[in-house]
């Protein structure tokens, strides 16, 4: 690898050369750099994404030398891959000239745990007799695809390099196309974004006002430091991953693509422009009002500065359409979220009840739920706080009653569904509201388990097929997201373990009959053995409760598309078997544990709320 200024750093391994890269570029800068303390307090360092942009340091591939041999050849491309070279040209002097022009290093992206290794291929996996054939291995952990897309994958991985002597030195003429990175460039080198599109919400989108404009956050994997804000709108223009794309639309013409020669940033007055090709210039409207709110909630995750206005023109540079921030507030993310105003919890007379304000001693909630008729144990309220379900303490009954106001006399009326199960922990699930008014719970009734939807809260339980689950398997807890669209499961597996899957949400049928089922289920936190409690914490994040084969538990934040997020490293808590946390990132994190429920501020450790109380929950 090579500092930006150029020197080059020789050593033992890519590790060890970006380590000498830093160290001289910190000198180089100086008075970027400080010496260690050796005195003061420890403080909590973030690693969210708006600190990792290491914009002081570049890392640029070295050119392969003379009378290397074969496994140096293979190595050093592998090592040269991981540089911040936007179309890899050093990389590519390693290759034969007819490889260099055809290898496609976007194709796909393999993440192994540790950095690839490189050594003489067995004799039966060599691919010619001629030339010189290098085994590049080891274990595999995840795949993105050419939408840039992350997806858990772990098994072995092997692929055969081929090489010849090209004026007698050698390079590589047959390989696969795309990258291989180890786990630790990969983080270094790529940051998770949020692209945008339009829940697909079927008829129900009816039962809320815009229903057609609610959006999606879909995960990305980018180039940190690669004309980020253009590959950000080109990789929205490719539309939604695989995973999603059956329950989300774009307002994008199918073929738009961004007008040649361009690199998009934001001005220094806010102002993102973007010319579309003909295809896109076709759009105008409500729906290039549609197009603009997706570019500016996409593009503000990897902007530097805040985008105030988007501007959409077409190839001749020939305006469509310009939308200000405020203009485009209906749109935002989240908006189905609810306030949470209040967290929720089961109070020790097994009531519904509310933490107040700071320094307000929790009560009661208001209405029948709040009045002790019936013995609760846990409790869900709706995105605007207006009604609450619960069900019994012993999970039999399910009831829902408004926390509007009311006499804690009015009378809590039947339950709206009773499961039939003997066994307490074989009953109902903690329930779940999506941003649509629809509450979602799960029978774990051996005879008859059933993943239930109510629409609005009241009407008669639907049953809601999940095909991936198979005949010994079943749902033990479920939060639903706010957009309706997602679902996260804890899954009781044949094996007795619990892991998280998280399933997508597919609306049809009509506003009289309507069809919905949860397909596609794929695991969230696949090193976890056991999950014991999730939670949505913002558009496409989830903090989970869990232990790995051997370890002690531990919450830890993940990604919905499996890969750990970057958010700071939660600090441990003893014996948690409930978690809360609220799609609005702003409110702190709630957990159920054996002292009590406990609260975690930003940037803080856990204090604790109640000692006398359980099972808590932000509206959802």
């Amino acid at each position: 690898m090579t500092a930006a200024d150029g020197r080059t750093k020789r050593g033992g391994g890519a590790r060890r050369r970006r380590a000498l890269l830093v160290l001289a570029t910190c000198g180089a800068l100086l008075a970027g750099c400080a010496s260690m303390p050796d005195g003061g307090n420890v403080k909590h360092v973030s690693s969210s994404h708006g600190n990792q942009g290491d914009s002081q340091v570049r890392v640029n591939g070295v050119s392969p030398q003379k009378g290397q041999v074969p496994t140096q050849i293979v190595r050093g491309f592998l090592e040269a891959i991981t540089s911040d070279e936007a179309n890899f040209p050093t990389a590519r002097e390693y290759l034969t000239r007819h490889l260099a022009r055809r290898w496609d290093p976007f194709a796909s992206t393999t993440v192994l745990s540790d950095g690839p290794s490189a050594a003489k291929a067995p004799r039966h996996s060599r691919r010619a007799e001629d030339g010189y054939s290098v085994e590049v291995s080891g274990s595999r952990m995840a795949e993105v695809d050419d939408k840039h897309a992350y997806s858990p994958s772990k098994g072995d991985y092997s692929e055969v390099f081929h090489l010849v002597k090209v004026d007698g030195e050698w390079r590589i003429d047959e390989m696969p196309d795309g990258l291989v990175l180890g786990e630790s460039d990969f983080q270094r080198i790529y940051r998770p974004i949020n692209t945008y599109y339009y829940a697909e919400l079927g008829p129900d989108a009816e039962s809320i006002t815009d229903g057609q404009n609610v959006l999606v956050a879909d995960p990305v994997y980018l180039r940190r430091r690669i004309d980020p804000v253009t590959k950000t709108v080109s990789a929205l223009l490719q539309g939604p991953s695989g995973w999603l794309d059956p329950v989300v639309a774009s307002a994008f013409p199918r073929g738009t693509r961004l007008a040649p020669k361009q690199h998009l940033s934001v001005d220094d007055s806010g102002v993102l422009r973007v010319r579309l090709n003909a295809r896109g210039a076709k759009a105008g409207g409500k729906r290039c009002v549609r197009m603009a709110a997706q570019l500016l909630y996409s593009v503000q995750d990897q902007a530097s500065a805040k985008v105030s206005k988007v501007e959409l023109a077409g190839p001749e540079n020939n305006d469509m359409c310009a939308q200000t921030r405020e203009q485009l507030t209906a749109f935002q993310p989240g908006r189905l979220n609810g306030s949470a105003k209040r967290a929720y919890f089961i109070d020790e007379n097994h009531r519904v009840a509310a933490f107040q304000r700071k320094n307000e001693s929790p009560r009661p909630v208001l209405g029948p739920l709040g009045s002790g008729q019936v013995e609760m144990g846990a409790v869900a309220v709706n995105r605007i706080e207006s009604e609450g379900a619960a069900v019994t303490r012993g999970r039999r009954g399910l009831y829902v009653a408004s926390l509007d106001g009311g006499s804690a006399n009015t009378a809590l009326g039947a339950p709206i569904l009773i499961s039939k199960a003997k066994r307490e922990n074989d009953r109902l699930t903690a329930p779940s509201w999506d941003g649509l008014g629809d509450l979602w719970v799960a029978d774990r009734d051996p005879d008859n388990p059933r993943l239930l939807r109510l629409r609005t809260g009241k009407e008669h339980p639907d049953e809601v097929q999940v095909p991936d689950l198979g005949k010994d398997e079943r749902i033990e807890s479920l939060r639903i997201s706010s957009d309706g669209v997602r679902i996260a499961l804890r899954v009781r597996e044949r094996d007795g373990h619990t892991s998280l899957q998280l399933g997508r949400v597919v609306r049809g049928g009509t506003v009289k009959k309507p069809v919905v089922t949860v397909e596609r289920l794929r695991p969230v936190a696949p090193q976890l053995v056991d999950v014991s409690a999730a939670s949505w914490a913002g558009g496409s994040r989830l903090v989970v409760v869990g232990r790995e084969s051997g370890s002690v538990q531990q919450l830890l934040y993940m990604e919905t598309d499996g890969s750990v997020s970057d958010q700071p490293t939660l600090p441990g808590i003893t014996d948690v078997t409930g978690v809360a946390a609220s799609e609005d990132e702003s409110k702190p994190l709630l957990a159920d544990s054996e002292d009590g429920i406990v609260r975690l501020p930003p940037d803080a450790t856990w204090k604790m709320l109640t000692d006398k109380g359980s099972a808590p929950a932000y509206p959802g």
